[in-house]
């Protein structure tokens, strides 16, 4: 199997491509799948404060290392591994909304790193802008301050609509590497990922499977038969040929395995138009302005 390929953000930090998402991964499964999933040849992995299981994430990409600080990372098979350095892995955590402000993000970001076991984490994104607060831009102020103290690698922000952006760039002095968004064929963002392009900001899928529903739809299954693979792998393999970063979620050793071996095959033209034809709008997460 191939490994992801990795892009560089717009400070030069390389991200691989597709990462494994912890969203509602209870605590006790994660170190467990993240072990399961550094098996397969995953490198990056993006959980969140909110999701409760930075602590099992730690200890699971401790099992194959020796960098972590919990006293049983090292535990199973890890054992007879290779060790991976910390350089090899790709960790995103999030602010949540609760401790948006100057002074609580810099605590929130003290607890993340104690849960998870680290020195510091490669990406750290405010979670939702949560506009009617207006506290987003002392968050990120607060994260850049943490980016400079070489603490986040890179910082950046998810669920930011243009507003947001524009906004937080009025006052902003490191342009965020990354927006995490929901995003699928069936909501394709294409404003969104028109104004990444052109502010040098990377574009993240999180639901990049539309939460498993979009895998039922007839032009992605006739896609997927015509080319021998899964829907799961045709949709992730419209998210690689997009440019985007993507972090689908798996729970079984043959779904994880399926959702990293999507490079040695490609979508030709008449295929990513098909796709591309399948905008509906349709959100299986919040609105962001809903958030608050």
């Amino acid at each position: 199997m191939k490994p992801s390929p990795r892009l560089s953000l717009n400070n030069g930090v390389l991200i691989d491509q597709l990462g494994f998402g912890l969203y509602k991964v209870p605590p006790g499964d994660a170190a467990g799948l993240v072990s399961m999933a550094l098996e397969a040849g995953y490198r990056h992995f993006d959980t969140a404060a909110m999701y409760g299981n930075e602590t099992g994430v730690g200890r699971g990409i401790g099992s194959l290392s020796g960098f972590s600080s919990h006293d049983d990372a090292r535990g199973g098979s890890g054992e007879s591994s290779p060790a991976l350095s910390r350089e090899d892995l790709f960790v995103t955590t999030k602010l949540w909304n609760d401790d948006q402000g100057y002074d609580a993000t810099l605590r929130a970001f003290d607890t993340s790193m104690a849960n998870l076991g680290l020195e510091y984490v490669d990406l750290y994104l405010i979670h939702w802008p949560c506009a009617q607060r207006g506290l987003y831009s002392e968050s990120y102020r607060a994260m850049e301050t943490l980016y400079r103290e070489g603490k986040a690698r890179a910082i950046g922000v998810s669920n930011f609509q243009p507003a947001h952006l524009d906004r937080l760039l009025q006052t902003a002095e490191v342009v965020p590497a990354v927006n995490q968004i929901e995003l699928h064929p069936w909501l394709q963002q294409e404003e969104l990922r028109t104004l990444h392009r052109g502010l040098g900001i990377t574009t993240e899928a999180w639901s990049p499977l539309g939460r498993g529903q979009v895998l039922q739809d007839p032009v992605v299954l006739d896609i997927a038969a015509a080319h021998g693979r899964t829907a799961a792998q045709v949709i992730l393999r419209w998210h690689v040929q997009l440019g985007n970063v993507a972090i689908p979620k798996a729970s079984s050793h043959d779904r994880i395995g399926e959702n990293l071996d999507v490079f040695d095959f490609s979508l030709d033209d008449v295929a990513m138009q098909a796709l591309g034809g399948l905008e509906r709008g349709f959100r299986t997460g919040s609105h962001p302005d809903s958030v608050n």
